[in-house]
């Protein structure tokens, strides 16, 4: 196992199978773990059980393992975790940061679905979700792809931490577990881009350390939407990973070298440089 003065990672939600989007975060992830000489961890974000598909997780663990990415150490699965997070949550409300929302989204409607200075429930008796309470202020940090970015925290919505259905919400597990598990670099796609300032305002909350950011181009479909699960995208053909291991590796600047899995992500450790992606949000996926 290699030295670990960097550590990444790669969290995917099992709502399916790992499409051509989820590869390509997963190899810049790993990619950067490699050339930092660092490890590279898989975590499963599996908070959400009506959209979990039995099975699912193991099947894109395996499905890494045939594109030859292996976490470095046992994967993590965030429902198992559910105490760690409510010690967390409780330490929020306690310190003033956290506070109680029967606010419905046909409540939240009339506010372009953000939460206002005060409840509007329509039904107060309702279970409470947990929301953060944000601050008038501007987050400021550094993407290595998209450079610099800044959020006017109070502009967006109060992070909800826990539903009313009781199930925690990502925005607190991605910050307690990227602590827990010394994440020093966030390699995901730019759709999340949006998120990281909240994460970071959490993460100062909790005076937990900021990793790093790097925010892949975001890739699009024919009609120019979001390729993901939710728009049907094809799963990768874990049986013969090299055509869309060839194609990921494309989208990352370079041109393929080798005929065998090891080969190609050797030298695409070798020859990736990032600075060709800087600045692209969007690329679109190519024909595989």
């Amino acid at each position: 196992m290699p030295p670990e003065p960097y550590r990444g990672r790669f969290a995917p939600s099992p709502t399916g199978a790992l499409h051509f989007g989820s590869l390509l975060a997963a190899l810049g992830s790993w990619i950067r773990a490699r050339q930092a000489d660092g490890g590279w961890l898989v975590r499963i974000e599996d908070l959400d059980p009506p959209r979990t598909v039995a099975g699912a997780s193991l099947a894109q663990i395996d499905t890494l393992r045939r594109f030859g990415m292996e976490s470095d150490h046992k994967p993590l699965w965030q429902s198992e975790r559910g105490d760690h997070y409510q010690t967390v949550l409780d330490s929020l409300i306690a310190g003033g940061h956290a506070y109680p929302c029967a606010c419905s989204r046909n409540d939240l409607a009339p506010f372009d679905g953000r939460h206002p200075p005060h409840c509007v429930a329509s039904q107060p008796e309702r279970p409470p979700a947990w929301r953060l309470r944000m601050t008038e202020t501007t987050v400021r940090f550094m993407d290595a792809l998209q450079g610099p970015q800044s959020f006017a925290l109070q502009t967006g919505d109060d992070v909800v931490l826990k539903r009313t259905d009781g199930h925690f919400a990502y925005q607190l597990a991605v910050v307690v577990d990227d602590a827990a598990q010394g994440i020093t670099e966030v390699v995901r796609g730019a759709d999340l881009l949006a998120e990281t300032p909240r994460q970071i305002h959490l993460q100062q909350i909790l005076d937990y350390p900021t990793p790093a950011y790097l925010h892949l181009p975001l890739l699009l479909d024919a009609e120019g939407r979001k390729l993901s699960k939710s728009e049907a995208a094809m799963p990768v053909d874990a049986a013969d990973p090299l055509p869309a291991l060839r194609a990921a590796i494309r989208l990352l600047g370079i041109e393929p070298d080798g005929g065998s899995v090891d080969d190609l992500l050797r030298h695409a450790v070798r020859d990736t440089d990032w600075r060709r992606l800087a600045g692209i949000r969007a690329i679109p996926a190519p024909p595989i």
